[in-house]
């Protein structure tokens, strides 16, 4: 279960966008790092494809090598390369749980899957990526709910809108996967169009 470990802010400032959700220091420099952060780059179209895949690939927590496996996953179903893509990555077990309102950031809700803190329908898992479907309830086990990670996202539930394809009851510690989502109910700060074009290569 490989992961990007390193400094998020700088990631954040790098690809001009708050990949963290809550992050104070991007708010004070949100421009790229470095002695030249300030200065001007040339934007070349790979650039910009570049930074979008790049985006994507830090906001949902995934390493290069399985992001490649959920594009190609996505080019074999119909409908829209792009959408399906984030689709998929919007399925996943450690974002529906940041969704549901059980974790502060992705990271954390990972760790909660990953510590097998969670139930999916009455069968306990440590997969982060595993894929929900529509009609699958999520429950976090009694032993974690007195924890400060689940403790604290709850502190603070009513401040991120829980999307319409989720239905999530804080009191009964449960997360019902109503439907997929769209992608207008996908608020991804990416263009996946240009993560579609430089795959296309």
């Amino acid at each position: 279960m490989a992961r990007y470990t390193g400094p998020m802010t700088k990631k954040s400032r790098r690809l001009g966008v708050d990949l963290k959700g809550n992050d104070k220091y991007f708010e004070k420099r949100p421009y790229p790092p470095g002695e030249h952060g300030r200065g001007r780059i040339k934007e070349s179209e790979y650039l910009l494809q570049l930074r979008e895949k790049q985006k994507a690939r830090y906001y949902y927590g995934v390493l290069e090598k399985q992001f490649r496996r959920y594009y190609e996953e996505a080019t074999r179903k119909d409908g829209l390369t792009g959408e399906n893509l984030l689709v998929l990555l919007e399925l996943r077990l450690d974002n529906v749980l940041f969704r549901g309102g059980f974790g502060r950031t992705r990271a954390e809700s990972r760790q909660l899957a990953s510590h097998k803190h969670v139930m999916v329908n009455n069968r306990a898992t440590n997969i982060p990526s595993y894929r929900v479907k529509p009609g699958d309830v999520i429950e976090i086990r009694s032993r974690a709910r007195e924890s400060q990670a689940v403790i604290g996202s709850l502190e603070v539930f009513g401040s991120r809108e829980v999307p319409g394809w989720l239905q999530s009851d804080p009191n009964q510690f449960k997360i019902h996967v109503v439907d997929a989502p769209v992608r207008a109910q996908i608020d991804a700060p990416v263009n996946e169009q240009a993560i579609v074009e430089l795959y296309s290569k």
